[in-house]
């Protein structure tokens, strides 16, 4: 294709990105290598079963065989550079999986032959929609013995539209392909290239009326003029391509770069990023130019942290020029860093480059500062510029962590920090009801992964069990308590009496606390004193050593001593008094409920509604969520949702997610009210 323009913008034209996104086992990672390999990137192909590909370089992927992080790489072919990013295409590494549509003009969504359209196919192509993004299909794996590929692309078309049309047909049993947008005659092993050309031009020129009317009266127009409106109609989705492919035997690789080369877009013909200037509400929509004249605005699209190379920050160049030596500010910080090396990557290879275009895909490394989402600028009227953020599922399956030898806590943390800051679906917090420190992912792989990580790049060992459940005690009657401490070792003794009355309060009151002691009965000095004990009971329980909520604590009476009484003498006398008048207040434990969405198929919505019930959950209403999705919205004990993404897993395919949210507290079972005393009164003998 001849360039449009001159100098640094006709390199910049040069350019096209895209990222291999779908479901696992799809090919995307041979694809990748096979795509290198053609392109003459590298010398020899690797394999995944043998751990030597581009992209998966991690030590984990190469053990269980299946991408894990994105991975950026670059080729050269028909004087374009193409960065491709290849992508997890498992559920739990959605973290990974979404970044990289920031960082591209395409997502090619790649679908293996033998398995068709999966959850995952369906979820990345709609968020691809979602981001504006031109989307393409890649078949892989068309050599596999007895697909259906023409059934295959019936079922393309029947879950995206009819605007996903091949760009090529697959032809002597998979061995090579035959192009329908620029030929128009050839065989093909499912279906007429006459047809598929003709089916090709007409939603081609749909989008400009002065084409329309040159196909009417021509009969039909030359693919080779038809590059404006077919950039409009991948930006607009109007066409989805579709390209069959074999990474294994080769087929439709060269055709594959032609059709990346030629036909998709370039940084000047995609849709611009949704920019936003300024903050929440307040926001506006701004639009980023392809100009490499202009200042820079960059978007960080993904962070590493290795422990012996440091933190390296690789980000899309969306305008103006980045080069060696640019002062970049990070968002709205003060204090700009120096480019001191810039490097395009080729999986865990750098490769140092003297600068930048808009579209170029860049790293820069040992940058402490720089973080996932940032905005890297050149201009101080650029502080409050960021991306429309990118709508994440929210991490919900949780893991108590701690690490094994004691006085190492901070390290953990620390080391924790770090995953975070590396997968944006993970996320660390110390929950002080229970004081943990809980690590949150998107299922047990996630977790799984994340704690391999520990132990091999970290060399940090943790225990772990499943987060505690944040119970609550409270009262449901009015009560009186009393005691006397009186306690005589030889000299000075200790004594306290303390009269006390409880009363419940509404849910979500908290606790109050009042004198009302008449006389002097206590002397004022040791009222907080009594009161210390009382919150002593508040933190550490009174009948299954959860804390206590929701009370009202009266002090009214009491007694001391001229001598022996003291705080100490106080601080007990109130929480046993404390301790008395809850026991004979009808107690209860208080377990959390949880408000709950679940998304999922429709046709799976019985038996996950049905499984929520089998919960103690209650069903509060349902919505339509599109693209034949059903969110169902209601009420369950968090004590029920142990393991429950693997349980929605299985009811819906893979298909299903949830997110929580904290509602209220209830009332536990008589049942689990026994168990849990029970279980306290052992520890208290132990």
């Amino acid at each position: 294709m001849p360039s449009r323009s001159n100098g640094q913008t006709a390199e910049m034209e040069a350019v096209r990105t895209l990222a291999l996104v779908g479901a696992s086992a799809a090919g995307k990672t041979s694809l990748a290598e096979a795509l290198l390999h053609k392109a003459g990137a590298i010398g020899a192909r690797g394999s995944v079963e043998r751990g030597s590909t581009v992209s998966d370089h991690d030590p984990l992927e190469r053990r269980m065989q299946h991408s894990l992080n994105a991975s950026v790489m670059h080729l050269a072919h028909a004087g374009t550079r193409v960065h491709f990013i290849d992508t997890p295409g498992g559920a739990d590494f959605l973290g990974q999986s979404l970044p990289p549509l920031e960082a591209v003009e395409t997502a090619a969504v790649v679908v293996n032959a033998a398995n068709g359209i999966e959850p995952m196919t369906l979820r990345m192509m709609a968020y691809a929609a979602e981001r504006h993004l031109a989307r393409m299909v890649i078949v892989n794996k068309i050599d596999t013995q007895g697909v259906d590929l023409a059934g295959l692309l019936a079922q393309i078309q029947a879950a995206f539209g009819r605007e996903c049309l091949p760009l090529n047909l697959p032809a002597a049993g998979g061995t090579q392909v035959v192009d329908c947008f620029f030929n128009r005659e050839g065989e093909s092993d499912i279906g007429s290239v006459e047809d598929a050309h003709r089916a090709l031009v007409e939603q081609v020129v749909e989008v400009d009326a002065a084409f329309v009317d040159r196909y009417l009266s021509e009969g039909d127009v030359d693919a080779a003029e038809l590059h404006a409106p077919l950039e409009q109609a991948l930006r607009e989705g109007h066409l989805i391509p579709v390209c069959f492919v074999s990474a294994r035997s080769g087929a439709g690789l060269q055709e594959l770069l032609d059709v990346i080369v030629k036909l998709l877009p370039d940084p000047t013909e995609a849709n611009p990023p949704d920019f936003l200037l300024g903050e929440g509400a307040a926001a506006e929509p701004m639009q980023a130019r392809p100009d490499p004249s202009l200042h820079v605005l960059a978007h960080v699209f993904k962070v590493t942290v290795d422990p012996y190379v440091g933190k390296l920050g690789i980000f899309r160049v969306h305008q103006g020029t980045v080069t060696r030596d640019s002062q970049l500010y990070i968002g709205d910080g003060r204090k700009p860093f120096k480019v001191g090396h810039l490097f395009m990557l080729q999986g865990k290879d750098h490769v140092e480059v003297a600068r930048a275009l808009p579209g170029d895909i860049v790293a820069v490394a040992k940058v402490e500062e720089i973080h996932f989402d940032a905005v890297l600028h050149d201009a101080a009227e650029d502080d409050h510029v960021h991306l429309a953020p990118l709508a994440f599922p929210v991490p919900v399956h949780g893991l108590a962590v701690e690490p094994k030898r004691h006085g190492d806590e901070q390290r953990a943390w620390e080391i924790l920090g770090k995953l975070v800051a590396e997968d944006p679906c993970l996320r660390v917090e110390h929950v002080v009801a229970t004081n943990e420190t809980i690590i949150y992912g998107l299922g047990e792989l996630h977790l799984r992964v994340m704690l391999e990580r520990l132990r091999e790049v970290y060399r940090f060992e943790v225990e772990t069990r499943p987060p505690r459940i944040a119970y609550r005690e409270t009262v449901t009657a009015p009560a009186e308590g009393h005691h006397r401490h009186k306690k005589q070792t030889g000299g000075a003794g200790q004594f306290g009496e303390v009269f006390l009355r409880i009363e419940p309060l509404a849910r979500g009151s908290g606790f109050e606390f009042a004198d009302e002691v008449k006389g002097g009965a206590i002397p004022y000095q040791f009222i907080p004193a009594v009161e210390k004990g009382v919150r002593e009971v508040l933190v550490s329980g009174a009948i299954a050593g959860y804390p206590v909520v929701d009370v009202r604590v009266v002090v009214h009476d009491g007694k001391h001593h001229s001598v022996d009484s003291k705080d100490i003498a106080f601080a007990t006398a109130g929480r046993k008094a404390f301790m008395a008048a809850i026991r004979a207040a009808r107690p209860i434990v208080l377990e959390p409920i949880v408000q709950i969405e679940i998304a999922a198929p429709d046709h799976a919505i019985g038996d996950v509604t049905g499984d929520l019930s089998s919960r103690r959950g209650l069903v509060t209403g349902t919505a339509n969520g599109g693209a034949g999705t059903v969110v169902v919205r209601g009420q369950v004990p968090m004590s029920e949702l142990a393991s429950y993404q693997s349980r929605l897993n299985a009811l819906t395919s893979g298909q299903g997610r949830y997110t929580i949210a904290l509602s209220h507290y209830e009332a536990v079972p008589p049942a689990t009210q026994q168990t849990l005393m029970g279980q306290h009164r052992v520890r208290d003998d132990e």
